[in-house]
């Protein structure tokens, strides 16, 4: 078992990842990402989907420290779709339907509306290029993305983010930028736990972190699990924090 501890949109976090999954599963990965973007001679983008409270960010967080503790694999960076965020201003003078009622977004946040997609859009295709240019992260004591935070310069970048797989409306032709897709499944229990206990380590009280992860969260989980168009590789994830292969 390998312990993993990083700061995840301004919450630290601590994973632990089995030998097993490190060297049947992830190492393969990266190995499979190093061959494609040395057979294609430019940058490679990956595509990770997942439900919210997966654990992707963290995951991926985990693939770019075994990559750099591996020669053999290129040069890995890891983004996320988060920074895409509208701002939380926008979120709170702005209304969606949902079921038929006019509600505020910002009590929705997290849904795809309340993603800036044109935005998102337009730098996935930069990135797939090859360009080296700004990248934002969401910040969750703040509460709002942070406009080119970091830089990609990345020969391998995965990106990670709820809907990157999703099979609605210009979401489902993001992918066609992506040269491999990775989609994770949980069970809702899981991300229902995981969810509340991470809207509690960013100041909420648990009665809030509950109430809103019944009504956005979890809603948001399902919205990726069944709608998301199939991926070049798919894995599941168990309480236990081990993953398996589908």
């Amino acid at each position: 078992m390998t312990e993993h501890n990083v700061n995840i949109n301004g919450i630290d976090v601590t994973a632990r990842y089995t030998d097993e999954n490190i060297r049947d599963i992830f190492l393969p990965l990266l190995k499979k990402l190093t061959l494609i973007q040395k057979e294609k001679g430019s940058r490679v983008l990956a595509m990770l989907a997942a439900p919210p409270g997966a654990g992707k960010s963290t995951l991926l967080s985990f693939l770019e420290y075994l990559a750099r503790q591996n020669p053999d694999i290129g040069n890995v960076q890891t983004i996320g779709m988060d920074g895409f965020h509208r701002k939380q201003e926008y979120l709170l003078s702005h209304t969606a339907i949902r079921d038929g009622k006019e509600i505020r977004m910002v009590d929705i946040k997290g849904s795809p509306i309340t993603f800036d997609f044109e935005k998102l859009e337009t730098m996935v295709k930069r990135v797939a290029s090859g360009d080296v240019c700004g990248w934002p992260v969401y910040d969750r004591h703040l509460h709002n993305p942070v406009e080119n935070a970091i830089q990609v310069t990345g020969d391998i970048v995965i990106l990670e983010g709820n809907y990157l797989l999703l099979d609605e409306g210009g979401w489902r032709n993001l992918q066609d930028n992506a040269d491999y897709t990775i989609m994770i499944k949980a069970d809702e229990e899981l991300l229902r736990r995981r969810l509340i206990s991470r809207r509690v380590a960013s100041g909420h009280p648990a009665e809030d972190a509950e109430s809103f992860v019944e009504f956005s969260d979890l809603y948001n989980a399902r919205s990726c699990l069944e709608h998301s168009r199939p991926a070049d590789l798919t894995l599941y994830i168990y309480p236990d924090d081990s993953y398996i292969k589908l």
